[in-house]
């Protein structure tokens, strides 16, 4: 993928921070591209490109308002998600996600007698590391907040006793599938039984909607596990691809992100941007 969609992203990880600072007060298109050092003209341009709609109308994505908004109006309870099967096409748009998760017995191993090869790819949310048995994608860390040295070490932290080897090219195909959002990735999920049933709760919530922690409790069959469903959200090796990001605190607030807030707001006002630029289907 190109360095234009990291550049992108810096862009607007720069209009998050100046919509932040400057709280109730209105923003008009002339103050946020001052705000970018742009012209408006070409700040209009790169956005309208990038994400679809106008920077005016993706300010308003960002916000918390928004947020709320989407759990009012774009609320999906996960039985009926599945049920209607909007877990498939809405999903990730055209992305079409294959899983396979490892054993228990393999997962109390720590990855002993695993090899999984990275690789670092540009995205829409900055530069991501991308992490991979010969089975699929196990790990996807994003590390415009966080940084490439603490994101490398936080998913070699996840499989201690695995053999880790650079290789960028064994990666591609799926890398550019999971990040260009076409085509097919595989999946090699990695993690403890109760993990992997929230993680699969997140796999049926539709591209431009949101669900909440309780909800997912309710949805594996355990109610009162909200702060352990939080915590397993948390520890979803695979960012993006296992949306994470669309789970939102009852509130509306957006709850943590691994990868950064700004990383998850951006996510969900991308996502947002797409969704309601998509024609209505018959």
């Amino acid at each position: 993928m190109e360095q234009t969609e990291t550049y992108h992203y810096q862009i607007m990880r720069r209009a998050i921070e100046a919509i932040d600072a400057a709280g109730d007060e209105p923003q008009t298109l002339a103050d946020l591209a001052a705000d970018m050092n742009m012209s408006p003209a070409h700040f209009q341009r790169l956005f309208s490109s990038w994400v679809g709609v106008s920077p005016k109308r993706y300010r308003q994505y960002l916000t918390l308002a928004h947020a709320k908004t989407l759990l009012r109006e774009r609320f999906t309870t996960l039985e009926t998600a599945h049920t209607v099967g909007l877990s498939g096409s809405g999903r990730l748009h055209d992305l079409f996600v294959r899983w396979e998760a490892m054993s228990p017995g393999d997962y109390a191993r720590d990855g002993a007698d695993l090899t999984i090869f990275w690789g670092w790819f540009e995205s829409h949310f900055g530069p991501a590391l991308v992490m991979g048995t010969d089975r699929g994608i196990c790990g996807l860390a994003f590390a415009a907040e966080a940084g490439p040295e603490p994101a490398m070490a936080d998913l070699k932290s996840r499989w201690p006793k695995a053999n880790f080897v650079e290789d960028p090219a064994f990666l591609r195909p799926w890398a550019q599938a999971a990040l260009g959002m076409s085509g097919e990735a595989k999946l090699h999920m990695i993690g403890a039984p109760f993990q992997l049933k929230v993680w699969e709760a997140l796999l049926t919530i539709p591209s431009g909607h949101v669900t909440t922690y309780s909800e997912i409790a309710q949805s594996i069959g355990k109610p009162k596990a909200v702060r352990a469903v939080g915590t397993a959200v948390g520890r979803n090796p695979v960012s993006w691809l296992i949306p994470c990001h669309r789970a939102l605190r009852k509130s509306g607030a957006l709850g943590g992100y691994h990868w950064g807030l700004p990383v998850k707001r951006a996510m969900l006002a991308w996502e947002s941007a797409r969704t309601d630029a998509q024609p209505e289907q018959a």
